[in-house]
C-alpha cells in the first residue's frame, strides 16, 4: 500500500510548481521594483497550506519546499536562499502533525489562528535563516527585522487562503 496516492502526488507538483514558477519569474521583479519581501512568503505559505490541506499527509509540504528549491536551483543558479524555505517548511509540516489536520483545517477560528501562528513562525525562521546565512546580516536586530517582514508574507498568505476557501473558491478536498 502505498502512503501517497495519485491524487496527493499530482497536489504536491501542483503546488510546487506554482510556487518554483512564480518564485522565479515573478518575486525577483516584485523584490527590483520594491524591496519587499511579502511575494516570497506570501506565495510559499499559500502552496504549503494548500498542500497540507489537500493531502493531510506527513511529509507533503516537506517534500513541496524540497521539489521547490531543487526548480529553483535549476532556474535560478544562484538562489541559494530557497534554503532556508526547505527547513521552513519541514517545521510547518511537523508542525501541522503534531496540531492535527482537523484542528488545523476543520475548525475555523482554531484553524485560522493555529495557521496563522505556524505561518508566522515558520516564514520567521525561514527569514531568520535567510538572513543571517545568506544576506549577511551580523547584528541580531537585522536578523530579526528580516525574519519579522518575511512573517509578515506568512501571514498575507494564510490570510489569502482562508478568504478564498470561504468563499468556495478553492477546493478542500
Amino acid at each position: 500500500m502505498t502512503y501517497f496516492s495519485s491524487r496527493d502526488i499530482a497536489a504536491i507538483a501542483l503546488c510546487a510548481a506554482l510556487w518554483a514558477v512564480l518564485n522565479t519569474l515573478i518575486t525577483p521583479i516584485f523584490w527590483q521594483m520594491t524591496h519587499n519581501l511579502f511575494l516570497c512568503d506570501l506565495l510559499a505559505f499559500v502552496s504549503l497550506i494548500l498542500v497540507t490541506l489537500w493531502t493531510r499527509k506527513l511529509g507533503s509540504a516537506s517534500i513541496t519546499g524540497l521539489i521547490v528549491t531543487a526548480l529553483t536551483l535549476i532556474l535560478r543558479p544562484g538562489a541559494f536562499h530557497m534554503l532556508g524555505f526547505i527547513v521552513a517548511s519541514i517545521v510547518f509540516d511537523i508542525l501541522t502533525k503534531i496540531v492535527g489536520y482537523t484542528n488545523c483545517f476543520d475548525k475555523p477560528l482554531r484553524g485560522a489562528l493555529t495557521m496563522l501562528l505556524f505561518s508566522i513562525i515558520c516564514a520567521g525562521l525561514a527569514g531568520g535563516i535567510i538572513g543571517s546565512f545568506f544576506m549577511d546580516f551580523k547584528a541580531l536586530p537585522a536578523i530579526l527585522t528580516f525574519a519579522g517582514l518575511h512573517a509578515i508574507g506568512g501571514v498575507i498568505g494564510i490570510i489569502l487562503v482562508r478568504a478564498l476557501t470561504a468563499r468556495k473558491i478553492l477546493p478542500t478536498c
